[in-house]
């Protein structure tokens, strides 16, 4: 029998040059920028378009990206009627996933069938269309918020940037400068990570030619499973079940003892903490600073429990994860839990993008092959003989 890869783990299923991943030292990269470098002095529109084009922007380029994206942010009345038609006590995951895959019924005219692999990749079609994406993810978020709250939609602030905008219409309130931009960080951070389970979703949906908006579709059903990106929900859930900071290592003894999973905790490429949750970990200590020592207490609960793994989980190689702390970021902006992972998605948009332009520049489908362990060929009984 041949062998096969469980998981395709170690199995290299395309170049890239979007990202990288050093996960003995416990560096993550965009186009060759460290990720502190980029969260603690850029921002996600900046961001985007480096993933998107490879390059950090000129101001004027960087100008023009974001005045399309402010351009972009609307919906048509049809696309608010079907989320209104949603049961309003859905995920939010499910929602998106089913409302971006529509967007193509409600703007035919943005999709084309492409006659071949060429004409799709387009480098005009595809920048029309990564936009589009990008600015009306945060809507869709947004307001399925307000409307499952039975609560009026709050339309975009064109004199906001991405991540001030986002929070203002998902909470109802302007943030502060302060919060905005640990917003931007936790945007810029999600944004991308090689090839991970969504991103080859989205790669191999777009391998196929589909149109954009399913290639999305795909890789928010991929990122919306709890061993990817719905972690930092179940993160929270976990430390409500801890309850104090008190009751930590009695809770992660019994857990260990059960082999049972601690949530936010171990990343299959990274020996090392987490870059992202390093810089999360970072981003709550400021916000500690700025509030007087006034967060929830899921923080002291959390960082007890990193303490406490180290004893037991470090010297195999597991440390927090980007979920670990995300989720409690997410709660002090005031977000609820449920929304955790389309925010990730939101974020990811440009990744997934970006991927989605490189896989069609030079595409072949995708056509993994298997191990057979079924039965040899035989004959047909009859229904009668059987």
């Amino acid at each position: 029998m041949s062998a096969h890869a469980r998981g395709l783990a170690g199995v290299p299923a395309t170049q890239s040059s979007i990202s990288s991943i050093d996960g003995e030292k416990g560096i993550l990269a965009y186009r060759g920028y460290s990720i502190d470098v980029l969260a603690a002095h850029s921002h996600y529109e900046e961001t985007a378009l480096l993933l998107l084009e490879g390059e950090l922007p000129s101001a004027r380029a960087l100008s023009a990206f974001d005045a399309a994206l402010r351009a972009q942010r609307v919906l048509k009345p049809e696309v608010i009627s079907l989320m209104h038609a949603l049961p309003q006590n859905g995920h939010p995951m499910h929602m998106l996933q089913c409302v971006v895959a529509s967007l193509d019924m409600f703007y035919p005219g943005e999709i084309s069938q492409p006659t071949s692999a060429r004409a799709y990749a387009d480098p005009d079609y595809v920048r029309t269309m990564t936009i589009k994406i990008i600015a009306r993810m945060p809507l869709l978020v947004a307001y399925w918020e307000r409307l499952r709250r039975g609560g009026a939609v709050i339309e975009p602030r064109a004199g906001l940037g991405y991540a001030a905008n986002f929070l203002t219409m998902l909470t109802g309130k302007e943030p502060e400068p302060f919060m905005a931009r640990l917003m931007d960080a936790c945007l810029i951070l999600h944004a991308e990570h090689t090839i991970n389970a969504s991103t080859f979703a989205a790669m191999v949906t777009g391998s196929t030619l589909a149109n954009p908006y399913g290639v999305i579709s795909a890789a928010i059903g991929a990122l919306s499973g709890p061993l990817h990106g719905g972690a930092n929900q179940r993160v929270l859930d976990m430390l409500d079940e801890i309850g104090s900071p008190g009751k930590v290592k009695g809770w992660l003894d019994k857990k260990l003892a059960a082999r049972e999973i601690i949530w936010g905790m171990g990343h299959r490429e990274y020996k090392v903490k987490d870059p992202r949750a390093v810089v999360l970990h970072g981003l709550i200590e400021k916000l500690v600073e700025h509030r007087g020592g006034k967060v929830s207490r899921y923080y002291d609960i959390a960082r007890t429990l990193e303490e406490a793994a180290k004893e037991t989980l470090a010297a195999k190689g597991v440390y927090p994860n980007v979920d670990f702390y995300s989720g409690i970021l997410y709660h002090e902006l005031g977000i609820p839990a449920d929304q955790f992972t389309a925010l990730f998605a939101v974020a990811r948009s440009a990744g997934w993008l970006a991927h989605w332009s490189e896989q069609i520049a030079d595409n072949r489908i995708f056509r993994p092959t298997q191990v057979y362990t079924g039965e040899a060929l035989r004959e047909y009984v009859p229904l009668k003989d059987r």
